[in-house]
C-alpha cells in the first residue's frame, strides 16, 4: 500500500478521529473530514461540507438506529445529522477502524457504535481497539475475534472512535499506521 494513494474518512471529532487525522497527515495519507453547515469539526482539515440533499442520502429511521444500538435517543434532531455523516464516512471507506469499548451485547459504546453497525451491515472489514482490554478485535462470522495487529488493506478507510482517547488508543493508532505504511 502506498500511503499517498489512500484516503481516510472521518468527521473530525476531538479524540480518536483527530488523532487518526494527525497520523494520516504524518504518513502522507489523504484525508476527508465530513461536516455539515453550522458544524465546526475539531480537526478542520480537508473538510467536505455535505449539502442537505447529500445528508438525506444517509438518513435512516431513528427507531431502527435505536434498535440496532440498543439505546434511546432523546434529542433525535441533534443526533440525526451526526448519524448521516457517519453513513457517508462508512459508505466511502472500505475498511473501518474504531477506538472504543465493546459492550457485553457485542455493540460498541456511544455514537461510534453506529459506524461499527453500518460497517457490519455493509460487509466492511471492521476492527475495534478496545481501550479497556488494550486489544484489537475484528468482526468475523458474527462475533468479535481477538486480532494481533490489523493493517490498512484498502485504499479508502474510516478512522473513528471515542472522544476520550487514552494513551493505549493513541499507541494503537500509531502502530496501525506504522504496520500499514
Amino acid at each position: 500500500m502506498e500511503a499517498n494513494n489512500c484516503t481516510l474518512f472521518h468527521t473530525g471529532l476531538k479524540g480518536a478521529e483527530d488523532y487518526f487525522g494527525q497520523m494520516a497527515e504524518k504518513h502522507g495519507v489523504n484525508e476527508v473530514v465530513y461536516s455539515y453547515e453550522g458544524h465546526t469539526p475539531y480537526r478542520a482539515k480537508n473538510v467536505k461540507v455535505l449539502t442537505d440533499e447529500e445528508l438525506k442520502r444517509g438518513d435512516i429511521s431513528m427507531e431502527i438506529v435505536s434498535k440496532m444500538l440498543n439505546r434511546k435517543f432523546y434529542e433525535a434532531d441533534k443526533i440525526r445529522k451526526v448519524l448521516q455523516l457517519i453513513f457517508h464516512m462508512v459508505n466511502n471507506g472500505h475498511q473501518v477502524f474504531v477506538i472504543g469499548t465493546i459492550l457485553d451485547d457485542d455493540r460498541v459504546k456511544g455514537g461510534t457504535g453506529w459506524a461499527v453497525e453500518l460497517a457490519k451491515l455493509f460487509n466492511r472489514p471492521v476492527h475495534v481497539f478496545d481501550q479497556a482490554k488494550n486489544k484489537w478485535f475484528t468482526w468475523e462470522k458474527g462475533a468479535w475475534q481477538e486480532e494481533k495487529q490489523p493493517k490498512i488493506e484498502y485504499d479508502t478507510f474510516v478512522g473513528s472512535g471515542t472522544r476520550y482517547l487514552e494513551e493505549s488508543g493513541k499507541k494503537a493508532i500509531e502502530e496501525l499506521f506504522k504496520a500499514s505504511f
